[in-house]
């Protein structure tokens, strides 16, 4: 029996900033030091707090220490480890009181939090079953399988209120039982683990952190449904969850979780690993059953939909990561559960990436209903350098921006789609007064244009039409028939679109020139970008009265376009003027000013 366990992230964000690394010399510490009897080493998945990693928490006095470096570790054991004393520098802040230490669960990021998708993750090593058994694991689908009809399971999904996390929202017992009614000989069910949205990482998250949880609900969903084998279709840009989920594959087909006769009773179920090339189309569900089928990943005209004719032609379902790490918590607390927490339509939790310009970048679980002020404000800690709230964008390039008008709007499906938003997958990129909202919806429109199949021409063609509009209004370039040109294609394309990715396509653009329309007539009209972010549009110039002639300036600009004697002011020439900003950074007088 171990008298300390260290829990060290192992999640990609603390992996890309060392944390293999801390483990290695954790336990070379440990052992130099006599401890490797009593202390135990464990590698988690990833605790939320990204902004902070690498992370390490220390139990059973849960001192949480942040931004551990390699070289802070002799000094973690032999203190802490070795002769009991926290070494209070390292300790996250939050958790540093005047009375001591408070515990991890009272600080602002996690108590308003309520972890049910992401329960284990940051808590139980995801490489070994028997942690993930040791929180009540696969109890849910022992449940199933000896206790309850696939009826019985289609209805627990069907009163609880679960709507799928994907983005699309559809209730989730509501397509299980429409997959369920559909006679077949073979039936498919599919995990959508092909998390594309810029800025999203919450199925990677769950997947690194608790992929039994996965594999467990997959397999309860066999049950309801008939079918006999699952996919899980994730994209090869995940080489941390790939890995974990290769490895809980073959622990659960050892213990006879996976593969025939599951529990004694009879029911057979397996899953395979499908892996993807990075295509944000193959997120659309058909397009990623294409994909599986070894074919281009192309979406198809629906109906008929997955439920009746799904992958290899028979009747599937595919939810996303997400939505099946809430099934087995859902099956053991039951339906009244889970619907307590959310709102009248929106039931139960929702977890977000939090990204941009916040202080506490990372990964939240909320209930539905929490405003996006105690979100941006109180759990991701505010704007950073005390500038103001703008906007955020939810949904990813499917999503829209919500101005501060809405700061107080209860996040749930319907409320986000009435301001002309959407949930989506569950990204949510925070912007303050310098980000430009034209300059915003042309890259979302970028990346739309890059990802787009090709199949359709209202997409394929329409969207880079457009760019180019966009493109056009932050040279200053653009009319106000423009404008008027725009917004007419975006509703074309919206209404004429095969796929998900075509009809949403336009959504950035319509929410911007929703709220933020005058910023777009200023780069028209004024030929001027308010927030002085499209470089088309900007000019530096030099304040004669108050430029001392340092000559920093002009030593630091990399296209020699300042000129100017010693103690004499300098000029910019604005023909030679690249617009990098460096000559601003660099002076020290506030002598150059942007325009």
């Amino acid at each position: 029996m171990y008298r300390s366990h260290v829990l060290v992230c192992g999640g990609t964000g603390c992996t890309s900033s060392g944390s293999p690394q801390i483990i290695e010399r954790l336990n070379d510490e440990i052992v130099k030091q006599g401890l490797q009897d009593e202390v135990a080493v464990i590698q988690t998945g990833c605790h939320g707090l990204c902004a902070l990693g690498p992370i390490m928490i220390v139990y059973p006095d849960a001192s949480f220490y942040s931004m551990v470096k390699v070289e802070d570790i002799p000094e973690i054991v032999s203190e802490h480890l070795l002769k009991g004393r926290v070494v209070t520098r390292l300790l996250y802040d939050e958790t540093v009181t005047s009375g001591g230490v408070k515990a991890l669960i009272d600080t602002d990021f996690y108590k308003k939090q309520h972890r049910v998708a992401l329960r284990n993750c940051g808590v139980i090593n995801p490489e070994v079953i028997d942690e993930y058994i040791g929180t009540g694991g696969y109890e849910a689908l022992g449940k199933v399988l000896t206790e309850m009809t696939p009826d019985d399971v289609i209805q627990i999904l069907l009163d609880s209120g679960l709507r799928g996390r994907g983005g699309g929202g559809f209730p989730t017992g509501l397509k299980w039982k429409l997959a369920k009614q559909n006679d077949a000989d073979q039936k498919y069910v599919c995990c959508n683990a092909d998390e594309g949205d810029p800025g999203a990482f919450m199925d990677r998250s769950v997947l690194e952190g608790d992929p039994h949880v996965v594999l467990e609900a997959m397999a309860i969903a066999g049950y309801a449904i008939g079918a006999n084998q699952g996919y899980i279709y994730v994209r090869a840009e995940y080489p941390i969850a790939v890995d974990r989920l290769k490895i809980a594959i073959e622990q659960a087909r050892e213990y006879n979780l996976l593969g025939k006769d599951i529990f004694g009773t009879g029911f057979d179920f397996d899953i395979d690993l499908r892996l993807g090339a990075g295509a944000f189309v193959c997120g659309e569900e058909t397009a990623l059953m294409t994909s599986i089928e070894g074919k281009r990943g192309e979406p198809r005209p629906r109906p008929p939909f997955p439920a009746q004719k799904g992958l290899f032609g028979k009747p599937t379902i595919l939810n996303n990561v997400e939505t099946y790490a809430n099934i087995p918590q859902i099956i053991l607390n039951g339906a009244e559960w889970f619907a307590s927490m959310g709102t009248e339509k929106s039931k139960g939790t929702k977890v977000f990436a939090l990204g941009g310009k916040i202080h506490n970048t990372g990964l939240v679980e909320i209930p539905m209903g929490t405003t996006l002020r105690e979100v941006i404000e109180e759990i991701g800690g505010g704007i950073p350098n005390g500038k103001k709230f703008k906007a955020a964008q939810t949904g990813g390039p499917s999503g829209g921006c919500i101005p501060a008008e809405h700061f107080d709007i209860p996040i749930d499906y319907d409320n986000l789609i009435a301001i002309g938003s959407m949930m989506g997958s569950g990204g949510l990129i925070v912007m303050d007064e310098d980000d430009c909202m034209v300059d915003i919806a042309k890259f979302f429109l970028e990346f739309t244009v890059e990802e787009s199949c090709g199949k359709c021409t209202p997409c394929r063609v329409g969207t880079r039409r457009m760019l180019e509009i966009l493109t056009k209004i932050t040279k200053g370039q653009a009319t106000m028939e423009d404008l008027d040109k725009l917004e007419e294609l975006c509703y074309y394309i919206k209404n004429n679109s095969l796929c998900g990715l075509g009809q949403t396509a336009p959504n950035p653009v319509l929410s911007t020139l929703r709220y933020f329309r005058d910023e777009y007539e200023a780069h028209i009209k004024e030929k001027r970008c308010p927030a002085g972010v499209c470089k088309s549009l900007l000019s530096y110039v030099i304040d004669r009265d108050k430029c001392r002639g340092c000559t920093l300036c002009a030593r630091n600009c990399p296209a020699g376009a300042i000129i100017g004697s010693v103690k004499n002011p300098h000029i910019i020439d604005a023909e030679k003027c690249v617009k990098c900003g460096a000559c601003m950074e660099k002076c020290k007088f506030g002598a150059i000013v942007k325009k």
